[in-house]
């Protein structure tokens, strides 16, 4: 261990040593200045983010708190509701008889228990309906309390109210549906979210003769989960068992944070102590920090939210923690500029002698170095000034030599054949083939000689794409002399595509080695094709012969990426260099990216007996017309 301290001590002060003075300095003070006072502060500003969010959580705790003591005032005011129309007589027997009412039983029943059933509706206005939904044939409905059963047996909730043996059922909402329709499917009622009182009425005990119904909206039932005046920081909501999220729609916290119901409930989910009554967790919506509070109420089986937004805390403790940090580096800016300033003063000749070397970085040999006295400064100025002397008569050398060396490099071209002489010959040569009859010699020899011209006139790097092709299918005609004619060309290119600018030899290397590794006993064609996609062209080259090997393939990319170096002369694959003229996939891959940038070049595919097809892409650029 000891060893291994002083090993990373030795390292650390021989980079230290390597640093310039001003450097060190500035090291010295971000040690002993800046990261103590940043490592408080952020000590300090977490101690208060944590202080601030329990104050937040304790606050919005209290909110639920109050909130629990409407519930429950509003679930009392609810079952005196549903106990009144429950142990009313008239009720019962009026739920419960076998035989048709006559006329003065039903005055009295809307008389009697009747009124008193709306007048406790109308004595609490919070209560939205009191509905008694009974089975009995002989029912005459009496708006707006008495109606026929047959009107819920859809709901989803009717099987589990009978099954609850007279105990009390609560049921969220969306909307509070109009029960009684003047025609069937007419109306559904207001988008207004509800909470239901449901319980069974059994009369006798044991015989199921009515179902009653209390209903209150959220609004009321829920008074500061629906309020209109809430703090946008903060929203209250309700989960109930089914997981449906009931809120106040305008409050904006979760639409401003991009959070939906179906998000939230998910983190509730995940977070929540399912033993616990109440409990509060943090999580957060993309960048967005956020608290959560909830408590459950138990007779309903939901449990309320309290959904607070922390970036408001954060953003201030961050930003006192950033102004102290800011001043800080202020202050350690301030002490760089003045050591700055003194090592000017005092290294004035080590900071030309600096420059100086830099210019010589640069390629600049010609200048006088303004450094005269003596001291180290000076005897190294001396050695430095010697040093450019020789550097310049090495520089002059040099030059002599290479313009000797184009010299000799000229004479050589003088003493070659005129391209002239080869054409002319070429074209005695056709002539007497077709004096003789021999048309398909005359081919042959007009298709070598324009592969000639085309190889031999280099005037530009750049060509249209109908020159390329006009030299493969020189170079194809001539192919087949050799192959029997097995090799054929097929082009797709648009007329508008036959001035595409592209580079000269882009082409041909491709379709040569289609030919020198994929021909095979059969005939085989290469097919060309071009597309333009926005401001790209693509040329597509593709042929049906042996294909490669996925191990050929990979070589293949690595080769045209530059991880690989080419094969050796002679070497088999069809990714192979054309060993005759240096001119292979890979160049043209390099070529390509060279003159058009990293975004363009050649991509291969292949299989085993699959074909090959090789992508060439290239800016649009027409030569007759700039781009298109």
């Amino acid at each position: 261990m000891r060893d291994r301290l002083r090993s990373m001590m030795g390292r650390w002060g021989f980079w230290l040593e390597k640093r310039t003075l001003q450097q060190r300095l500035v090291l010295a003070y971000i040690v002993i200045l800046l990261l103590p006072s940043v490592w408080i502060s952020t000590v300090l500003f977490r101690e208060f983010s944590v202080s601030a969010i329990r104050n937040l959580e304790k606050t919005n705790e209290n909110a639920l708190e109050i909130e629990q003591i409407h519930i429950h005032n509003n679930i009392e005011t609810m079952k005196r509701a549903a106990q009144l129309a429950i142990t009313d007589r008239d009720v019962l027997d009026y739920v419960s008889r076998t035989t048709e009412p006559s006329t003065q039983e039903l005055i009295a029943l809307n008389d009697g228990a009747l009124q008193t059933i709306l007048r406790s509706q109308y004595n609490n206005p919070s209560i939205e309906h009191i509905r008694i939904y009974t089975a009995y044939r002989w029912l005459y409905e009496i708006w707006p309390v008495f109606l026929s059963e047959k009107r819920i047996r859809g709901e989803s909730w009717y099987g589990s109210v009978l099954a609850s043996n007279g105990a009390d059922r609560w049921e969220f909402s969306r909307e509070d549906a109009e029960v009684v329709r003047s025609t069937p499917g007419e109306g559904g009622g207001e988008n207004k979210p509800k909470v239901s009182l449901l319980q069974e009425i059994q009369y006798p005990q044991g015989n199921h003769a009515a179902i009653v119904q209390v209903d209150m909206l959220l609004a009321n039932f829920f008074p500061n989960t629906f309020s209109q005046l809430q703090d946008e920081h903060s929203q209250m909501l309700v989960i109930d068992r089914n997981g449906d999220v009931y809120r106040h729609p305008g409050n904006p916290l979760l639409q401003s944070a991009g959070m939906t119901e179906s998000y939230l409930r998910e983190q509730f989910e995940a977070h929540r102590d399912a033993g616990a009554e109440t409990g509060s967790f943090r999580f957060k919506r993309g960048r967005l920090p956020f608290l959560c509070v909830y408590s459950r109420i138990p007779q309903l089986d939901a449990y309320m939210l309290s959904v607070v937004s922390l970036e408001s805390v954060y953003s201030e403790v961050n930003r006192t923690r950033n102004r102290i940090m800011l001043a800080n580096l202020i202050l350690l800016v301030l002490l760089t500029i003045s050591t700055y300033l003194l090592n000017s003063l005092i290294l004035k000749k080590l900071h030309v002698l600096t420059d100086s070397m830099k210019k010589v970085r640069q390629g600049d040999f010609n200048f006088d170095l303004a450094i005269r006295g003596g001291g180290e400064v000076g005897e190294l100025a001396h050695h430095f000034r010697k040093m450019l002397q020789k550097i310049n008569e090495l520089i002059a050398d040099a030059v002599h030599k290479q313009a000797a060396s184009k010299e000799a490099e000229l004479a050589t071209l003088k003493n070659q054949i005129d391209s002239h002489f080869l054409y002319n010959t070429l074209e005695n040569i056709k002539m007497m083939a077709e004096m003789e009859g021999q048309a398909a010699i005359s081919d042959a020899l007009t298709s070598l000689g324009g592969m000639m011209r085309y190889n031999m006139k280099w005037t530009s790097e750049y060509v249209r794409l109908r020159d390329e092709l006009l030299h493969i299918a020189n170079y194809v005609n001539i192919v087949n002399i050799r192959f029997d004619g097995r090799v054929r060309l097929r082009t797709d290119v648009p007329e508008a595509h036959l001035n595409q600018e592209l580079l000269k030899m882009s082409l041909q290397p491709v379709v040569e080695n289609a030919v020198k590794h994929g021909l095979r006993e059969r005939e085989m064609t290469i097919a060309i094709r071009t597309m333009v996609a926005e401001d790209t062209m693509r040329i597509e080259i593709a042929d049906d012969g042996a294909g490669m090997t996925p191990e050929q393939l990979e070589r293949l990319n690595l080769r045209m990426a530059g991880d690989e170096p080419p094969p050796a002369p002679g070497a088999g694959g069809a990714a192979g260099a054309r060993t005759g003229s240096g001119i292979g996939l890979a160049n043209v891959h390099r070529r390509i990216r060279m003159h058009y940038g990293e975004d363009y070049g050649l991509h291969v595919e292949s299989g085993p007996d699959a074909g090959t097809r090789v992508v060439i892409r290239i800016p649009h650029y027409l030569r007759s017309g700039g781009l298109n």
